[in-house]
This record gives C-alpha cells, structure tokens and sequence, in this order.
C-alpha cells in the first residue's frame, strides 16, 4: 500500500517538479556561488514546512523525522552547475555562461519532491531523515565543507544515498542502476603546474629559458605514467587539460602553466601517481635550467559502495518499480557501469556506510545523444518524479 501511495503521490507532483527543475537550470550557478539557487531551495523547503538550516559555504542541510531517536540516513543532492555556455537549444536555457550539464538541476528537484514526500509521512515515521543540499561537487569541494560544518552530526548519519541522472546511454529511461558493493567512482586530484623560465629575444634563445619547451616535454613526461609505468589491470588517467604560456612569437616565454587532473580507483595507486606527477615535472624543469612548482588543489577519496546497504536499496527498488526497471553494476559489469567521472559523495562514502545510485534519463534512439557535460546535453523530464519516488521510499525502507 505504501508503494501505491508513494508512486501515486509522486507522479501527482510531476508537473511541480518539472517547475523547479526548469527554474534551477534557466539560473545555474557554479561551486559555491548558489546565493540564488540556495535562496529558492529554501523557499521550497518552508513552503513544504520543512525544518531546514545552513550548513557550510551554501549548504542547506533539513531534518525530516521529529527527532527520531539519535540516527538517520541522510539523502544528498547536489545544487551546482559548469561553467559550460549551454547550446542546447531548449526553451529554459541558461543564457548566463553556466549550465546544468551535469543533472545536477535534476537531482536538487527530485530531493525537493522528497522532502514534500517524507513531510507528510513525518508522524509515521521511525528515523530520521537529513537531506543535504549541496554546493561544489563539480570542484570535489562542497561534500568535505559541509562534513567539517557537522552535517554527519546530529542526528548522527547512519548510512547515506545519493542518486545521479545519466544521459546519451543506451539504458532505458527510468531504469535505476545500484552500485554493487566496492568502489564505485575513481579518487581524483586537480593539479597546478607552474614553469618559470627566462624570457628573451626570440633571435637568442641562448640568452634564456624557454618555460613552453619545458611544459611540453612535462606534458609528454606525464603521458608517459599510464604507458610505461603502470600495468594493464592499473585504473589511472592523468589528463593534462589546459596549458598556456607566452605573449609573442619572437619571444622566448618566460612563465607556463598546465592544468590538469588525476584519477584513480585505488587509493595507494592515488598517492603514488601524485607523487611521480611532482618527481617528473620537477626533474623536466631542473633537466632545461627552470624551476617547477606542482601544487594540488581540490581533490576526493575514492567512493565505497557499501554490500550491504546496496541490496537494501536495490530490494527497495525492485518493490517500487519492478524488477525490469532495476539493474545493479554487477549485472551489467563493474566497468561498463563506470563513468570514470569522480564524486566527491566519496567523503562522506568514506564516513559512513553509503551508496550511489543511476537513474537512466535519455536514450540516444529518443534524441538524447549527447554525454554529461556536453554544452547540447538534455535530460528526459519524466524521470523526476520516479527519483523523487526513489528517494522517500529508500528512506522510509531502511534504518
């Protein structure tokens, strides 16, 4: 009866969500500038009468349960979107130079649905649950800030969820896949590459040192840890995404930069690549008369799917939907499940018992060719209410 009057009352909500999911995605906002975004998420929450607080930099954490006891499982969504210029051509286009081309519009509006869900079961429920509105997953930033701000704390977090929409795959719409137990999503880092040469006349390179000779042969260097230095069973990318350098041809550059990313899915294997990263950078610059400094910056763990937990979800799932609309990544192989893309969902994975979930939402055949991220992504809309479904009766089923 439960499952009828979940699905009854989430599809009634269907032509809401698509309101707020619209809203979201015409007014993106990126990392941790959500002042808009977060300004609107509140407002649902209090028009549903949902308790609701700030947690961190543009967090918004709410509490559904009347204090049940001391536990509850927490629910993540995350707010925020690219600095992608959108060209997807829809009607609410964002027109700002941001982009939800991650579905990150979509998860916020389904956790929406949730929360006016769960409120009205509130008196009947025997746990807590904590909805977390996020900020920065796309910089793998926002989770720590709102785990060092107390968002695991009171009620304690007993184990988490999160659902993410995919895009151009050729899984039907609406079908859900749970993560099998183990690692789910690589551990990544972002890295700064900074060259500082001597510049000069382009006609006496003798007199200088020449900072883009440098970055390229570091760039080359780097390509050459997945080739040379890893195994075939090893699951490492590094990426050199941005290189800039110079102000003239006739000049020698004087400084270079290179930007780029590392990911993972082992955690000994992170620390050893950020290591040769520094070593083999370093070297280059000291090998051609500069000076190299790497730095790190934003980064996460790798993500744990917990056994246990996954199967709870994945029955829970079955009861809602049926068996044909639920998949979990064992079935469908652990590596064609994974999109390489990281999540800093890690942090809290790596805290408390917790797993991610896919919600199919564009098949190639039916016009959604285009991949996440891509400036022409679309998501079909008729999968908010089944996520908002998702949500409330994996929290209602569990704990």
């Amino acid at each position: 009866m439960l499952t009828e009057n979940i699905l009854k009352e989430a599809e009634a909500m269907q032509d809401e969500l698509v309101e707020i999911r619209r809203y979201l995605h015409s007014n993106a906002e990126i990392e941790f500038q959500l002042d808009e975004t977060v300004r609107y998420v509140k407002a649902k929450l209090a028009e549903y009468g949902c308790d609701f607080a700030d947690c961190g930099n543009n967090g918004v954490v709410c509490n559904i349960g009347k204090n049940n006891g001391d536990s509850s499982i927490l629910l993540r969504a995350d707010m925020d979107a690219l600095p992608v210029k959108e060209a997807s051509g829809l009607d609410f286009a964002c027109d700002n130079g941001n982009m939800h081309a991650c579905g990150h519009d979509m998860h916020t509006a389904m956790l929406l649905g949730a929360a006016k869900l769960l409120k009205k079961y509130e008196a009947e429920m025997k746990c807590n649950v904590k909805l977390m509105f996020q900020p920065a997953e796309e910089t793998l930033s926002g989770a720590k800030n709102m785990i060092d701000n107390g968002v695991l704390e009171k009620p304690c977090v007993k184990c988490a969820a999160m659902l993410h929409v995919m895009s151009g795959v050729p899984i039907k719409t609406g079908t859900f896949v749970v993560s099998s137990g183990g690692i789910g999503a690589p551990a990544a880092d972002y890295f700064t590459i900074n060259v500082q040469g001597k510049g000069c006349h382009g006609s006496t390179p003798q007199q200088g040192v020449d900072a883009l000779t440098i970055a390229a042969h570091i760039l080359i260097g780097l390509q050459e840890i997945s080739s040379r230095e890893l195994g075939v069973s090893d699951e490492v990318l590094v990426t050199i995404g941005s290189l800039h350098g110079g102000t003239a041809g006739n000049v020698i550059a004087d400084t270079a930069t290179l930007q780029g990313t590392m990911r993972a899915y082992s955690d000994d294997l992170r620390e050893r690549i950020r290591k040769r990263i520094s070593d083999i950078s370093e070297s280059i610059g000291c090998a051609y008369r500069g000076k190299v400094c790497v730095s790190f910056g934003s980064g996460c763990p790798t993500l744990k799917n917990d056994s246990e937990l996954s199967v709870m979800f994945e029955n829970s799932l079955v009861e809602l939907f049926g068996k044909e609309m639920v998949l979990n990544s064992d079935t469908i192989g652990q590596r064609s499940s994974r999109s390489g893309g990281s999540e800093d969902f890690a942090y809290i994975s790596n805290q408390v018992p917790s797993v991610m979930i896919a919600l199919a939402a564009g098949e190639p055949e039916k016009g959604f060719q285009y991949p996440l991220h891509h400036p022409k992504v679309m998501f079909d809309e008729s999968v908010l209410c089944k996520g908002a479904a998702a949500l409330t009766f994996i929290a209602l089923n569990t704990l």
